[in-house]
This record gives C-alpha cells, sequence and structure tokens, in this order.
C-alpha cells in the first residue's frame, strides 16, 4: 500500500477555536513537537500511538484526547492501514491553564458521550451559517472536558431558569435573520454560555441553534409559498446561502425547498 497523506485544514468563525485539522495517514509519523494551543483529536479509522511527557498513550476508536499546549509529543499510526483523524485547536480561553498537569496525566478520555459531542461539532463546523451550533457544542465539550480533569468542581444541573430561558428565546427571535453568537447572547442576558444552553435546552426541549432554524424554516416556508426563488429566500431569513437553506429545509420538511414550493397551489 502507497503511503498516503490527505489533509484539510481552516480556521472557522468560532471564538477559541484556532484551526480545525482532518487528516489521514497511512505512513507518517510525527516526530517530537509541540503545540501553542490545546489538541483536542479523535479518531474515525485505525489508531494512534503517541508519547506525551515520557509516558506512551493510544487512541482507540471511541476515545477522546485531549493533549495540552506546550507539552511535547509525537505521533504514529498503530495500524498497519494508518489512521484518519480530526483536530481541533483551541486558545486558552476554551481551557485554562489549571488543566494542563490532569491532561498530562490523562490525556485519553473514555466517554461516548463526549466522543458523539466532538464528531457533532466537527459536522457543524463543516458548514457555515451554523455558528451558533458549533459555539453551543463546543461550550457544553468544554464543560465535560473539564468535568473529566477536575471532578471535585462538577456542579449539580441547572436550576429551572423560566425567565432566562425566556430571555433568550426573545433574543433569538429578534435576531431571526441577522443571527447572534453565543457568546454575545451570554452578555446580553448576563449568563455563562454553557448554562445558558442548558437552562434553554431544559425550558423548551430543544437546543438554541435547532430553535433559531427552526423559526428561520418556518418563515422560508411562507416566502416559497408566496412565490419567492429559494435564492431570495435564503438570503431573507439568515441562512449562509441557498445550500445551507437547502440542507435545514430538508431535514424539517422532509423535501428541499424548490420542491416544496412547486406543491403550492395556484
Amino acid at each position: 500500500m502507497s503511503a498516503q497523506r490527505e489533509v484539510s485544514a481552516w480556521r472557522p468563525r468560532i471564538p477559541g477555536v484556532v484551526e480545525v485539522f482532518h487528516a489521514h495517514f497511512t505512513e507518517y509519523a510525527y516526530p517530537m513537537h509541540v503545540h501553542e494551543a490545546w489538541t483536542l483529536l479523535i479518531v474515525d479509522d485505525g489508531a494512534v500511538r503517541y508519547d506525551l511527557d515520557r509516558h506512551e498513550h493510544g487512541t482507540p476508536h471511541d476515545t477522546v484526547s485531549l493533549l495540552p499546549p506546550h507539552i511535547p509529543h509525537n505521533g504514529a499510526p498503530a495500524t498497519p492501514h494508518g489512521f484518519r483523524k480530526r483536530v481541533l485547536y483551541l486558545d486558552g480561553t476554551r481551557l485554562a491553564e489549571d488543566l494542563v498537569g490532569p491532561a498530562v496525566d490523562a490525556p485519553d478520555l473514555r466517554d461516548p458521550v463526549l466522543r458523539r459531542r466532538v464528531g457533532q461539532l466537527h459536522h457543524a463546523l463543516t458548514h457555515p451559517g451554523d455558528e451558533l451550533e458549533a459555539e453551543s457544542r463546543l461550550t457544553l465539550i468544554g464543560e465535560r472536558l473539564r468535568a473529566h480533569l477536575q471532578p471535585r468542581l462538577v456542579r449539580t444541573g441547572p436550576r429551572p431558569d423560566p425567565a432566562l430561558a425566556r430571555s433568550l428565546r426573545e433574543l433569538l427571535d429578534e435576531r431571526l435573520t441577522g443571527g447572534i453568537s453565543l457568546d454575545e447572547a451570554a452578555a446580553l442576558v448576563h449568563a455563562h454560555p454553557a448554562h445558558l444552553v442548558r437552562t434553554f435546552s431544559g425550558a423548551y426541549g430543544i437546543a438554541p441553534h435547532q430553535y433559531l432554524m427552526s423559526r428561520r424554516v418556518d418563515r422560508a416556508r411562507r416566502l416559497l409559498l408566496a412565490g419567492l426563488p429559494p435564492g431570495e429566500v435564503a438570503s431573507a431569513t439568515g441562512f449562509y446561502d441557498q445550500s445551507h437553506l437547502t440542507r435545514h429545509f430538508r431535514k424539517l420538511v422532509g423535501v428541499p425547498p424548490g420542491r416544496y414550493a412547486r406543491t403550492a397551489r395556484k
């Protein structure tokens, strides 16, 4: 089998995310190196073995690995066919320096919920326009990572706060087309981002980003039935572009916008 090196990298418009990096390597081995940022790693196929702080570690399929900044590490395929990985590099605003020691001691986390959430975050990061979803997922991921590394600081679930949930819902309604970042929303309603997401989801049974997209799709339905073409509808309802509208419209309605519009009775 010939050596393969397939990579893609980008910097999304998400505060705290330095870089997203996806790679497939069959034979390449990383030498010892350091990163300025936190490295949040999942392996989708194969496995990686690596040394961190003079101790050997590995990444079976269900593991989430968190490598702290400025700590030397390497990496090499642990299977004959190499590995396929997805990586997030996060700055210190997402994970504080006091987590470095615990992460060095236990960088590989066996947590199916965390693993699923990291995968969902990567999916959101590949679609421009889904920044609120990505921010919400990253906020909850950071909370879960801190719970692993500092379990003594874990708190009980949020108490019901219908007034806070209602404030965020009203804010999302006001910003239906223009959108709003999670950090901005949290600042406006004076709440921690993770607490805000959990409170809203607990109150309404739906995450803030799901609520926003549902409202946008509802508005898109009305405009399509009024005769506007999908491209104009996407712009008028706050979607990044027509394909962004199509993806969420199909998910919530079952058919793409163009087909939906053609069902309208004249």
